[in-house]
């Protein structure tokens, strides 16, 4: 039986054991670490999934999945440092880490895979990309595949471009979020109830983006299908444009990778 510790329950972690529950993995298979014991009564009674501290996840699993936060990082490797043996394999859910962070720490030739995920874990829609790191081979990859395809898709991606997947992916969520709060805002200011708002633009997102996850064609096409001649589309069109709202979100996507390279930068030194 393979044992698999989640180190650090937050929302993605507490999804993803409830992703591999779902798909079949025995409570018994999964251990986790908490650091508040409230919530870690919480879900070991809502999951039966045993709760262990660091160092016994550390020494009973064979793939330990770290999913705290990038600052927290060198006192959780502190802690497992000694314990970690060449044998299992590490996948990192954090974002901005190299894998080599990971590989200067742990015994010579520990596999590591590093990957991006976000917050549609939560409804089990998520996008992962994954990479591996100087140890990791075919099958540590297709092994990871299996473990995050069960809260949504996954991709590889060469590490080298794991920032922009970050800033893309990774952040993407908040931007749509912060897109459709706007345009609910602008339903009220044009006299709708916001409850009736939210339903108008949430349900429009999920037919958009249907459509495009079902290849009905490539977006410049399908917004030119929404864009009738002297239409309301195309006024409106002009409006995003004039007010570089194109520009912005490219802009606010490199920002990002701009960051994710420094939270990189924070741990990426040699001893």
């Amino acid at each position: 039986m393979t044992t698999i510790a989640v180190l650090g329950a937050g929302r993605i972690g507490e999804s993803l054991l409830s992703g591999l529950l779902n798909t079949g993995r025995a409570p018994e298979e999964l251990l986790f670490t908490e650091r508040y014991p409230q919530r870690a009564a919480e879900l070991t009674e809502q999951y039966g999934i045993e709760h262990v501290d660091i160092a016994t996840a550390a020494r009973r699993a064979d793939i330990l999945i770290v999913a705290v936060k990038p600052q927290d990082i060198d006192p959780l490797l502190d802690e497992v440092e000694p314990l970690v043996t060449a044998d299992k394999l590490v996948v990192s859910l954090c974002a901005g880490l190299p894998t080599k962070v990971f590989e200067r720490r742990l015994a010579e030739g520990t596999p590591v895979v590093r990957v991006m995920p976000n917050t549609p874990m939560l409804v089990g829609e998520a996008m992962s990309a994954i990479s591996a790191g100087s140890h990791a081979g075919e099958a540590h990859l297709e092994l990871v595949e299996e473990l995050l395809g069960s809260v949504g898709r996954v991709t590889r991606v060469p590490e080298s471009q794991q920032d922009a997947v970050t800033a893309l992916s990774g952040s993407g969520p908040a931007y749509f979020f912060y897109l459709v709060e706007a345009m609910i805002d602008a339903g009220i200011l044009l006299g709708l109830p916001r409850a009736v708002a939210g339903e108008l633009i949430v349900q429009s997102a999920v037919g958009a983006a249907t459509m495009l996850r079902e290849g009905e064609g490539h977006p410049v096409m399908m917004r030119e299908g929404v864009t009738s001649p002297a239409g309301t589309t195309i006024a409106g069109i002009r409006e995003l444009e004039k007010h570089g709202v194109r520009a912005a979100l490219i802009d606010a996507i490199e920002a990002a990778r701009d960051r994710s390279l420094e939270l990189g930068r924070v741990h990426d030194t040699d001893e």
